[in-house]
């Protein structure tokens, strides 16, 4: 999305208060990576619009986009996995403190090894992928076994900066991380089991809808 754009957009959101802003600050100061204010309102009006009960989020961070889906949507009730141990901290203090943690499950650990307890919480409506930008395909065909027919998943950050869309990367490192990005693109916009748009909102946001019936 063009910058000038994207800024506009932006000046249009509320800002948030209270516990949502702080959580905002900290990640700033601490270099925290949570979703841009577009790309989160995006993601919430398609969680609005599909209504699901149960969630994965693979990748809870300090609980910011957790806190934010269950507060969007009714009933809602998200498992979340992390495997860093300071973030978990602050993710269980915050979500500890909003009025709404006790439709929040946190489970520690690599989300690699944490199918089997997360599948306890299953099945879900959709599963958020925003974690190790470099496993996003292990991640998706590794849980969504997990998802319901019907039910979708979003995978943040599949425009990574810009970079997947051509734009030239400043290091090595990062030139690896746009192919990995890349070729997960490729591979979901052709998945035989999956409908898949990407949404040019925040850092990218693929939707993949499971094929197949009815939830």
């Amino acid at each position: 999305m063009n910058d000038h754009i994207h800024d506009y957009i932006e000046s249009l959101l509320a800002p948030r208060e209270g516990l949502l802003a702080e959580m905002e600050r900290y990640a700033a100061e601490y270099g925290v990576p949570i979703m841009e204010p577009v790309g989160m309102d995006t993601l919430l009006s398609m969680l609005k619009l599909q209504r699901p009960e149960r969630l994965l989020e693979i990748g809870t961070a300090i609980g910011y986009s957790a806190l934010r889906m269950t507060e969007a949507v009714p009933g809602l009730h998200v498992t979340t996995l992390e495997r860093d141990e300071e973030r978990l901290q602050k993710a269980n203090d915050y979500i500890g403190r909003s009025t709404i943690g006790d439709r929040i499950h946190v489970l520690a650990g690599d989300a690699l090894e944490l199918a089997e307890k997360a599948a306890e919480d299953g099945p879900f409506d959709a599963i958020f992928i925003d974690a190790a930008k470099g496993q996003y395909r292990r991640f998706f065909e590794l849980y969504e076994p997990l998802l319901k027919q019907g039910g979708v998943i979003y995978s943040d950050n599949v425009l990574f900066k810009g970079y997947a869309a051509g734009r030239s990367a400043p290091t090595k490192r990062l030139e690896k991380m746009v192919q990995k990005i890349t070729t997960y693109n490729e591979w979901l916009m052709t998945h035989p089991g999956y409908d898949t748009t990407i949404v040019p909102a925040g850092d990218g946001i693929a939707i993949s809808l499971k094929r197949g019936g009815e939830k």
